[in-house]
This record gives C-alpha cells, structure tokens and sequence, in this order.
C-alpha cells in the first residue's frame, strides 16, 4: 500500500511538473466555471479554498468569482502540531507567507470553521470517482475533517484532469471527498450516486 502511493506520488508530481503555465491557469478557469454551475455546490455561503503551489490546480479564478457573488471564502492556517485551522479572507492580495512556504491568510483574520452547509476544496496528487484522495502523506485534511456524528462540509477535490484515476490506495482513516472538479466536468462519488 505504502509502495503504491509513492509510486502514484512520484508519477503524479511529474506529470504536474510537465503542465504549462497558460494549460494550468486554463484549467483553474474552467474548474472555477463549473464549481459555479453544479448545485449544490454554487449555493454556499461559505467556502473554504487553497492556494495552489507546486503543480496544484490555481484556486484564484474560483476565489475571484465567489468573491464577486458575496460568498465567504477562507484559507488555511497550518499549526505547528500539524493540524489546519481556517480564516476569512476577503482579498487575496493580503494573502502571507506561512509554514513551508504556502501562503496563508495574515494575523488577525477572523477565524473560519467549516461546518456542515459549507463547501472545503481541497487539493491533491490523485483522486479517483469513490471519492478516495492522495495528498502528500501528511493528513492535514483528512484530520481536519473526520466525519462526526453533526456531518461535516462537504469536501471537494479539486485537479487537473489526468489526476483523476481508476483507483488511488487508500486506508480507513483517509477521509473520502464528496465530489471532484477538474476541467472536464464534476464527477460525485459513488455514495452521492446511489
């Protein structure tokens, strides 16, 4: 299992590195368009976002629209004890270095819980259509995010087209997205299908 996903670890990061700028901000474009146009998913209030680093799929297009329609959008924080805490942003360009070099938002932003109603995109190396996802072996979101008995947000992948595939390894303590947006469309997991 280990083996497996730094095998898929390593492909995906390649694949990312190889992406152009223009084919990447393209991308982030169309996702952005799509975000907006598939319920419920357009219907938040409150969204939770990432900003895009090494190869991820940019989130500022989506970040901008959102902006434009009203909706609170915040970012992650990520603590010294490895967990995320999230935080309002209302312009991007008070965005701040943080932790390992990933913007975030500055002091003294209000501070943002997800909760159930409210939509989280998150990133990732791979996802497949169960919903299953590959980060980078940290469990930032799958620790932020375990599912309680009050629900949780609703969890949304967010990738380039080539990083959704037939199957991702996954464990029990992987926490499974609800939906994944690429440029090519939304695919919903299987539990929201059947």
């Amino acid at each position: 299992m280990i083996g497996d996903k730094r095998a898929l670890r390593r492909a995906m990061s390649s694949r990312r590195r190889m992406l152009s700028v223009e084919r990447s901000e393209a991308a982030g474009r169309a996702v952005a368009d799509l975000f907006l146009g598939e319920s419920p998913l357009c219907g938040a209030e409150r969204v939770a976002l990432y900003v895009a680093t090494s190869g991820e799929l940019p989130t500022r297009p989506l970040f901008d629209l959102l902006r434009q329609r009203g909706v609170a959008c915040s970012f992650p924080r990520s603590r010294a004890d490895g967990g995320l805490e999230f935080f309002e942003v209302e312009d991007w360009d008070t965005l701040v270095p943080g932790r390992y070099g990933v913007s975030e938002p500055p002091p003294g932003a209000p501070r943002m819980l997800p909760i159930p109603g409210d939509v989280v995109v998150v990133p990732g190396l791979a996802f497949d259509h169960e919903g299953h996802r590959l980060g980078r072996g940290m469990g930032y979101y799958d620790r932020a995010f375990v599912e309680g008995p009050g629900g949780s947000p609703l969890l949304v992948g967010a990738a380039h087209g080539f990083q959704l595939v037939e199957s991702v390894p996954h464990e029990t303590h992987d926490r499974n997205m609800d939906a994944v947006v690429t440029e090519q469309g939304v695919s919903w997991t299987k539990e929201r299908n059947s």
